[in-house]
Order: structure tokens, then sequence, then C-alpha cells
């Protein structure tokens, strides 16, 4: 039986093709047509709106941010932004909403990541009593509400322990710091003029300078194999920040004592019960999650390496730390920073607790006095948007560097 070879019939030449069936042509059309049709739903969004604000009657303006505010805001815990009732405005609000939830999130991501850390490498404990307590704790926390439990360490947890603290009268005084039935009041800094700004100014100075000294820490490693101490760079670079900041500003700086007036103690910063519940909860909560990744992260190791930090002398901790931890990273990162976000988002929930963000006293009381809702939900929505722009960024510049690096 003869066999005939035929030959190989040439690829098509896309440009012999007339121009509107030729792939690159097909997409941009396509392309130009998702434009085209989402100009179209802004339009028809934005008419909808005016109309149906026109036919209501209701006048949107950012004016009414230069207005007096009709309210007191409740337990302003960190007094960076004066707010006086009568004579602050709606955008006073606004600033020490946005003050507040920054304030949360600083708070919860850090405390979160070392309690998530912790549960997640004691989740893999060879103590059998160690390892069921973290799943235990983890498997409750992270299949609860997350209201529920800002609800139960708000109204039934933290008020015995308050109750327990001495009355007014009795209470604890010791390096500026009040502790009583009432609260926990300690000493507030306080910035004056511009020196606020200026704060601002030298931190983010601070910050690129500490981003560049790693990028080169890290290429430096790399190309020489030889490192750098760029935790103590960083942190003498940040220590300079702050010295250079009150050789100029240290005039505008203060600080804000508790002084005891009528009843209570007033002035400094006041972390109550509805600060620390929200934090407490945001807390346990996220660690949960954050615990679940680690747990992931450590699993993902190839076991031949714990083995090889065994076969050179290595406790059990050191080749965690040095050995197993390290490689892990770059599982753990991509779906921790999902639940930095999520901390974020969930800081809304201050409102159960009575805790003043930007949620409460700006998108609830203030959008209630003043009926400015579009206006007051569009800045809420970029309030949050840019906070977890700037927390993706920073903490994927982190992740970027504990990814395999090919060459």
């Amino acid at each position: 039986m003869a066999w005939t070879i035929m030959p190989e019939r040439p690829a098509p030449d896309p440009k012999a093709a007339p121009w509107w069936r030729r792939p690159r042509t097909r997409g941009y059309f396509y392309q130009a047509m998702v434009v085209v049709g989402t100009l179209y739903l802004l339009y028809v969004l934005v008419s909808n709106t005016v109309a149906n604000l026109r036919d209501r009657s209701i006048k949107t303006s950012f004016a009414f941010l230069e207005e007096t505010a009709t309210f007191a805001i409740p337990l302003n815990f960190f007094p960076f932004w004066d707010f006086t009732l009568g004579e602050s405005v709606y955008w006073d609000v606004f600033i020490i909403g946005v003050q507040n939830t920054i304030i949360i999130t600083l708070l919860g991501i850090p405390t979160a990541t070392i309690l998530g850390l912790t549960l997640g490498v004691t989740m893999l404990s060879p103590n059998f009593l160690l390892r069921k307590l973290s799943t235990g704790f983890v498997e409750i926390f992270r299949n609860t509400p997350l209201l529920l439990q800002l609800l139960f360490w708000h109204f039934a947890f933290f008020p015995p322990i308050y109750n327990s603290l001495p009355p007014v009268r009795e209470s604890i005084l010791t390096g500026g710091m009040v502790i009583n039935s009432a609260g926990i009041y300690l000493p507030a800094p306080t910035l004056a003029g511009s020196a606020g700004w200026a704060l601002a100014a030298f931190l983010a100075v601070a910050a690129v300078a500490a981003v560049m000294l790693a990028r080169h820490a890290h290429r430096r490693r790399m190309e020489t194999g030889v490192g750098l101490p760029t935790g103590t760079y960083i942190v003498g670079i940040f220590v300079l920040a702050l010295a250079a900041f009150m050789f100029f500003f240290g005039d505008q700086v203060g600080v804000d004592l508790p002084e005891k007036k009528g009843l209570n103690y007033r002035g400094g910063m006041r972390p109550t019960k509805e600060i620390i519940s929200l934090w407490f909860g945001l807390t346990v909560y996220t660690s949960t999650y954050i615990a679940e990744n680690v747990r992931g992260g450590i699993l993902s190791v190839n076991p031949g390496q714990s083995e090889a930090g065994m076969a050179l002398g290595l406790s059990r901790v050191l080749r965690m730390k040095l050995v197993v931890l390290p490689q892990a990273l770059r599982v753990i990162i991509p779906p921790t920073i999902s639940q930095y976000l999520n901390l974020t988002k969930n800081s809304s929930l201050a409102v159960a607790v009575g805790y003043p963000d930007i949620t409460n006293i700006w998108l609830g009381i203030a959008l209630n006095q003043t009926g400015q809702a579009l206006i007051i939900v569009f800045m809420t929505i970029v309030v949050y948007e840019t906070i977890n722009a700037l927390t993706s960024l920073a903490t994927n510049l982190y992740n970027r560097s504990v990814q395999i690096q090919e060459r």
C-alpha cells in the first residue's frame, strides 16, 4: 500500500483577509462598543439622578460642608481634630469620621496579623491540647457572624470588666493615665497650626526612603549575596524623620492630659468599651481567616525543607522561623491582603457599638441632618476606596519582595 505525503497547507495570512474580518479589527470594534455602552449607561444614570433631584426639589451642593453641624459627636476618642458643638461644621464631622476609620484600621491590621499568625502555627503544633484549642477557636469565631460577636463583646464581655474598675472618686492615677469605671484616660498628643500636615509630610518622605532602602538591600543581596540590616536602618529613618519634625515644629506639639472636671475626667484619649469592643471583635474575627491562610501556606511547603533544617540541628522554632515561614509567605500574603481589605470594610459595623466612624456619624447622622445623600454616599465610597487602595498597594509591594525572582 502506497502512502502519499500531502504538502502541509500554509497558515492563512491575517493581512490577506478583508480589514473588517481581521482579529485586531474585531477586537477594536468590541472594545469601542464596550466604551460606548459604558458611557451611555453613565449618561442615563446621571440624567435620571438629575431629573429625580429636580422633581423632588432637592438641591445638591458641597456648600453644606461649611454649615454648622447641629449635633454632637459622641465619644471622640482621639482629639486630633477638634470638634465644638455650635462652632464646628460638617467638614469637621467628615474629617473626624475618616480619622476614626483610619485609626481602627491601623489598630486592627497588626493585631489581627499577629493573632492569626500565632493561631495558624499552633493549629499545626504537635501538642494535642494546643492544636485542638487553636482549631476550636478558629472554627467557632470564623463561623459566627461578626455583628453577633461585636454585640457580645460590647454588651456581655467588657461591661463587667469596666464595672470592676474603681469609681471616679477612687481613680487610679499613674504616669498621666487615669483608670476608673468610666474608662481609661491616656495622654493625647496635640498638633497646632500646620504641624499635622508637616508630620504627615515627614512620615511620607521617611516611608519613601524606607521603600527605596529595602529595594536597594534586596538588589544587593541578589547580586552579591550580602544583605543589610534593613530593619535597623528603617527604624533609624523614621526616628530621624520624627527628630527633624520635632526640631522644626516642636513648639507646635503638646500633650493633652486628662483633668478632673465636674464628676469625671476630661481631656486626653479615652479608649472606652466602644472602641475596645470594635477593635477586639475585628481582631478576633479577621485573625481566624488569616490563621487558615497561614496554615495553608505552611502545608504548601515541601516537608523535605523542614527535614533539611532538622538535619542541620535547628530547633522546631528556628525551622519554622528561618526555613518554613519565609517560603510560605508567597502563599500566605495574597489571600491575607483580602482579609485586610475586609477588615476595613467590616469596620463599618461600628454603628452597632456606638463607635463614631465615617459610617456612623457621616453616612448616618450627617446624612439624616442634611439630606445630601448623593454627596455623602459618594464621599464615603471614595474614603473606603482610598483606604483599601493604599492598603493593597503597600501589601502588594511587600508581596512582590517575597515572590520567587526568576532570572
